[in-house]
């Protein structure tokens, strides 16, 4: 069942935006986010948090520099996600910039896993390290910093992820650590890098070391922290809003990193007119699925390119890796739709799935799709060896699904090889023997936790528009807006006569609609293909389709009924 509810617009947040310039839908929109002052949409680099709150920070930049003094060779040690690969670029440039001696290493999620593990320090110290800088990872690698120390090698941990009960013996800078006062504690592991590069920096002038002239323009990576931050769909607080614009203004200007350019032109996008829809959406999957079917060091390394003919390349091999991945989680996601017919899903509060055949580097993707389809806590799993299966879960509103995983793992001792995660996604790893088991215990646990009105999927929209703002300029205006988690989109409801429809790409409804004002506007609906009734009403955002040279409004719907 699906709900769908309108934003409360606070009147007087209306109005005082309305007042200070902004036009009437701009006003009710921001209102609804809590938009209380026009100064709240400044994304001037200056607003950005200082450094000097984050905990641990002072620690870090201090043995960077240090390390800069001293030749030490520095190894990052990154994630396999779009977020990893843009913090090791982040990290690697951004340290060369200020005289380190970098390299780095990914591991294969499929041979190492995740985190800086004992064996992933093993495979570290062949290239001799004094320094380990994990990024985007870390935080729960107690063993691993054990590791590295026991070899007389240095860790310093930058990351996000939430921290577990023991944290490890080096230095630390996360947000989310006990006792960081940092306030937005939503930076994504690149944002955490980029930090710690301006704390270097900043000690670095204090020693003197740019006296005669050197000084660099952090400004320069921000495009990566920005494809980075809107890719691993973290909160959009006010801090992270302004990484992203500003690394969105890099883009625009034709100032980006040549891979970033490069993965723009893989995908037939526009750089020119980047948007939070191109980094989540474009690029952010192109980059996930290096690390996803193979090794994320194809996706680093074209983030790490200098010139476009180095880029393009590698860029191109990326797009084809996101087709493969494509392909295989389509026939993955029919598998699956195949199995849960058979199945009473309405009256369950969890869904688990399981073939031995599935490619575990997509597994979460598939999880996604189903959860958004069925609106349940959704889990997949595939075979990682003949001993170990591996899943990976997504979540709804009402259910923390790393601590559900934990209560599982309480009340049934051995059941979980390992898990982790947050709220809305996370990873573990079972016996071949123990899915169903796991199935039974991880439901009983969505009933006890599971409220029954989360079980109704809500859509909140901005509700209905006016018929001037059926318009390409609105719609210009808001795709160049930062946008994303926790700071929706924008998506509007109304009511349409469906003049035309046919299936495009066989998955695809493309349809010309009559709004209640007469206006006919051309509009797609994606990943459905059934027909629709005559009148429907629709939830959708306004976009701009270029074709052929031509632009039109478009309407992008994702519900119907």
């Amino acid at each position: 069942m699906t709900q769908i509810r309108t934003r409360a617009v606070p009147d007087a947040l209306a109005a005082q935006l309305s007042a200070a310039g902004l036009s009437s839908l701009e006003a009710r929109l921001y209102a609804a986010r809590g938009i209380a002052s026009r100064d709240e949409l400044d994304y001037e680099l200056a607003r950005l948090q200082p450094f000097q709150q984050l905990k641990g920070i002072t620690d870090a930049a201090e043995r960077l520099a240090d390390a800069i003094a001293r030749h030490e060779r520095i190894l990052i040690v990154a994630d396999y996600d779009a977020d990893g690969a843009t913090a090791c670029a982040t990290a690697v440039k951004g340290l060369g910039l200020m005289g380190a001696i970098v390299d780095f290493v990914v591991p294969n999620r499929f041979e190492y896993g995740y985190g800086l593990t004992p064996e992933i320090v093993a495979l570290a110290a062949q290239k001799k390290p004094h320094l380990i800088v994990t990024v985007d990872n870390g935080i729960a690698s107690t063993a691993g910093v054990a590791a590295a120390r026991a070899r007389g090698i240095d860790v310093l941990v930058t990351d996000h992820h939430l921290p577990g009960e023991t944290l490890p013996d080096c230095i630390i800078v996360n947000p989310n650590q006990p006792g960081c006062s940092f306030p937005s504690k939503h930076l994504a592991g690149v944002g955490v890098m980029f930090y710690v590069l301006m704390a270097l920096r900043a000690e670095l002038r204090r020693r003197g070391s740019f006296a005669a002239g050197g000084e660099p323009n952090l400004a320069q990576l921000l495009d990566l922290v920005a494809l980075g931050t809107v890719a691993d769909v973290v909160r959009l607080d006010a801090n992270n809003r302004i990484l992203v614009e500003q690394g969105l203004k890099r883009m625009r200007a034709g100032r980006a990193s040549a891979g970033v350019l490069a993965l723009f032109n893989a995908a037939g996008r526009s750089p020119f007119k980047a948007s939070c829809f191109d980094l989540g959406f474009t690029l952010g999957p192109r980059l996930n699925a290096a690390g996803r079917l193979d090794d994320m060091s194809l996706g680093i390394a074209c983030l790490l390119a200098d010139n476009e003919a180095a880029a393009l390349p590698l860029a191109r091999e990326l797009d084809q890796m996101n087709r493969a991945r494509r392909e295989i989680e389509s026939g993955m996601r029919d598998e699956a739709e195949a199995v849960l017919a058979t199945m009473a899903v309405d009256h369950s509060h969890s869904i688990c799935l399981f073939r031995p055949d599935w490619h575990q580097g997509v597994v979460g993707i598939v999880a996604s799709r189903v959860k958004d389809r069925f609106h349940r806590p959704t889990l997949v799993f595939a075979e990682a060896s003949d001993t170990e299966i591996k899943g990976s879960g997504r979540s709804i509103p009402g259910l923390h699904l790393r601590d559900a995983l934990d209560l599982v793992a309480k009340r049934h001792p051995e059941l979980i090889l390992k898990f982790g995660g947050h709220a809305m996604a996370a990873g573990l790893s079972l016996r071949p023997g123990d899915v169903e088991r796991f199935a039974a215990a991880f439901e009983t646990v969505c009933a006890e936790l599971l409220p029954t009105e989360a079980l109704t999927r809500v859509i909140e929209t901005d509700g209905g528009l006016e018929a001037g703002d059926y318009a390409m300029d609105v719609a210009e205006t808001l795709e160049r807006q930062v946008w994303g988690q926790g700071f929706p989109a924008p998506r509007f409801a109304d009511a349409f006569r469906v003049l035309e429809q046919r299936v495009v790409g066989e998955r695809h409804l493309k349809l010309k609609l009559r709004n209640r004002y007469g206006q006919v506007i051309e509009a797609m609906r994606f990943q459905h293909a059934e027909p629709l009734p005559v009148d429907i009403q629709a939830v959708f955002a306004l976009s701009v389709n270029e074709f052929r040279g031509e632009r039109m409004l478009q309407l992008m719907i994702d519900h119907c009924e």
